[in-house]
């Protein structure tokens, strides 16, 4: 296939078949990522706060930035609108036509709260991100920079500004690709400081900046921890069940701890230590990056999950709470609808009569070979224009007329 052109012919920009096909293939399938398989037909308000959708902003209606709306709401109620799409957003219910967009109504559903009370808005809304408040895409930028998002606030943070150090570097293998699931900010890893009570190994490494090896790093924050006195012991690998005074940071090579003081019987602690009791004074805090999975591994007994939730974070042991994991839905879903599109195809064909069945599976023949036959016909350092694909039509055509 003939490679991208950057020059135009005859004035009209150009560009490969294939390379056409696989860009627009490309971003249909990260349009149903983003948008979560929604098909943008039904305003998503009726489904309350939802753990995860695709929200957007409309400066037109809400120029302070405090309202967000569905997908459906996007297309149907603010077409031709400034609006700024925020990937997705979490627990959140449509806030289109209510009190925020003065005397603009829903078109899709009318009779909305005045507010959602648990939304939470933050300076994306108004088309800003990261430290520096700058917008994404930014005008008077030569080249956009990649920015990554803090999976705890939500906000997107350009590399530079994300606050490594100069010995520091973002977890990357040998092509580039990030070696960690999810990253929190500087602001939120103080806040996270409980994860430091975790073995390190949920948190990705910072690999060296000169050899590119992989060392292991100090832990994302340093923390002094005052712990109240708590009947608490720590069960090793070896299975060492004597009991020891647990350490401000567990120790990495603790598998299972236990807690001898629970509110219930059942319940099990895996870190030992009551986090309500614990109040940390942070030395610094670094980003953290954390492995796949890594929810799995926090503890979810009584005591630490009514912490979470105290701290406004309930949301971190919620497997269906991560990017990877709505996009895994969205996939899924896609590939249903894709299945669903050929059964529809299929079951229209098996209904026709077999002369009109034969029919179009020779016209999708024809044009098969039509195009095959262009493609190895045309000059490879050439490329297509819209003129080769009107005579391919043309063709097919012109060999129907002589058919019949």
């Amino acid at each position: 296939m003939t490679d991208v052109f950057d020059d135009e012919v005859e004035g009209e920009a150009t560009i490969s078949m294939k390379d056409y096909l696989e860009a627009v293939e490309e971003e249909e399938l990260e349009a149903d990522l983003v948008l979560g398989g929604d098909e943008g037909k039904e305003c998503t308000y009726s489904k309350g706060y939802m753990k995860r959708q695709a929200i957007f902003s409309c400066l037109t209606c809400t120029p302070d930035g405090n309202a967000g709306v569905c997908t459906a709401c996007c297309l149907s109620c603010h077409e031709g609108h400034e609006i700024v799409e925020l990937w997705t957003k979490r627990n959140f219910k449509c806030d289109c036509g209510n009190s925020k967009f003065g005397e603009f109504f829903c078109k899709l559903l009318a009779g909305k709260d005045a507010e959602n009370s648990h939304n939470v808005y933050n300076h994306n809304f108004k088309g800003t991100y990261c430290t520096c408040n700058l917008p994404y895409p930014d005008p008077n930028a030569e080249e956009q920079v990649e920015m990554i998002q803090c999976c705890i606030c939500e906000d997107w943070f350009h590399e530079e500004h994300i606050g490594l150090s100069s010995t520091d570097k973002i977890p990357r293998d040998e092509d580039g690709e990030h070696l960690f699931e999810d990253f929190i900010c500087e602001d939120c890893a103080v806040a996270c400081s409980f994860l430091a009570h975790y073995p390190q190994n949920i948190s990705a490494t910072y690999p060296s900046g000169e050899d590119g090896a992989v060392l292991e790093s100090d832990p994302p924050f340093t923390s002094s921890v005052k712990l109240e006195k708590e009947n608490c012991s720590i069960v090793s690998v070896e299975g060492n069940a004597n009991a020891e005074t647990i350490p401000a940071v567990a120790k990495p090579d603790t598998k299972v701890k236990e807690c001898t003081e629970v509110a219930r019987p059942s319940s099990k602690c895996i870190i030992g230590i009551d986090l309500a009791r614990i109040s940390p004074t942070m030395d610094k805090a670094k980003p953290i990056f954390l492995h796949k999975n890594w929810r799995e591994s926090l503890c979810v007994c009584e005591k630490c999950s009514d912490f979470y939730a105290k701290k406004g974070i309930g949301f971190i042991t919620d497997k269906e709470d991560s990017i990877a994991e709505y996009e895994r839905m969205a996939k899924q879903k896609r590939d249903e609808n894709l299945q669903k599109q050929e059964g529809a195809e299929m079951n229209f064909l098996n209904n026709l009569n077999h002369v009109a069945k034969i029919e179009i599976l020779s016209g999708i023949a024809d044009m098969k070979n039509e195009f095959a036959s262009f493609l190895e016909s045309i000059d490879q350092s050439k490329p297509i224009t819209a003129a080769d694909i009107q005579q391919v039509f043309e063709n097919l055509a012109n060999k129907r007329k002589r058919t019949f």
